[in-house]
This record gives structure tokens, sequence and C-alpha cells, in this order.
């Protein structure tokens, strides 16, 4: 199918969506992290992919575990900032940019104090999302959390009705 095609279904569907991912690609990625958190701990991804515009798709997770082996140590997702040099290098050598972060939550997909203290990419803009029971099943995009940082540790959250016309998951991406 034509790619214009695809892309005038999904503003059909999604018109104000912000970021998109394949419901292929979706589903992927949270059988993924629900592999690397063994229904125990948090597991997360940087989101990979392009922009045109305000329009954001994404294309390719990066585990954060890929990055630093020890990021799960904790429990919690614990970065050691030098991973952030493999991940621009990785951005460079795939022609992508960083569209957003994943990871999971135990229970229901609110930011926790850290969360909120501690972007995983400090620029207004960035999304983080947030899948809830350590992704034990893959959830649609109205049972996600998805914050925007505004920058000096304020965020905005995207409200449940909200979240599907933001976020588009679906066959058109």
């Amino acid at each position: 199918m034509d790619y214009s095609i695809q892309a005038t279904i999904r503003d059909l569907v999604a018109p104000e969506y912000q970021i998109s991912c394949s419901s292929r690609l979706w589903r992927q990625g949270l059988t993924e992290l629900r592999r690397r958190g063994k229904n125990r701990h948090e597991s997360g991804a940087f989101l990979l992919g392009h922009q045109e515009g305000s329009k954001r798709r994404i294309s390719k997770f990066i585990y954060y575990d890929d990055l630093d082996p020890h990021c799960f140590d904790t429990g919690i997702v614990v970065l050691d900032g030098s991973v952030f040099g493999k991940l621009w290098k990785i951005c460079r050598d795939v022609d992508m940019k960083v569209i957003a972060d994943v990871h999971t939550h135990p229970g229901i997909p609110l930011q926790s104090f850290t969360d909120r203290a501690n972007p995983m990419i400090g620029v207004p803009g960035h999304i983080a999302i947030i899948v809830p029971d350590l992704a034990r099943r893959i959830v649609g995009a109205e049972e996600l959390g998805v914050y925007e940082y505004l920058g000096n540790h304020r965020w905005q959250a995207y409200l449940k009705k909200d979240i599907p016309r933001f976020f588009y998951i679906g066959m058109w991406s």
C-alpha cells in the first residue's frame, strides 16, 4: 500500500496524534519489556524514530539494559549517565532521534516522584510513557501513562481520554 494512503487513513483515525507506532512494533516492544523485567522489576527503552513537523513515528526500541547491563540492579531503572554517549551514537548510526522513552511500573501507570524529578531526556517536549503491570499484557494507548516534559521538573499528563488521540498505535503508523 502506498505510504500516502497509509498516512491519510491514520490521520482520519487519529487526526491529532503527535506520536505513532505500528501495532506490530508496539506488541514486540512490550513483549520484550516484560521479558527483561522478569515479572519482578521495571524495564524500559528509548523509542527511536523520525519526526516530520509535530508528528513523530516510532521505528525502534533501544532497551535500557542493552546500554547499561546494571540499570535494573536496584529494582527500578537507574541509568549510568555515561550510556547517553552510546545512545547518541546509535541514533547517528541509524539516522534516527529519540522520540520518547517507555518504562514499566508494577501497578498503575502514574509517574513516581523519581520519574518527575529525573526525566530521561531533560528537554522540553520529550515524552515519557509508562506501561502498567510490568507489561504483563499488551496494552493499548488508553491504558498508558503519557507525560510530556515541560522543563523545570514540570510535566503535562495526558488523561485516558486524550491519550489515544495523542499517541496512535495501529496498523497505519
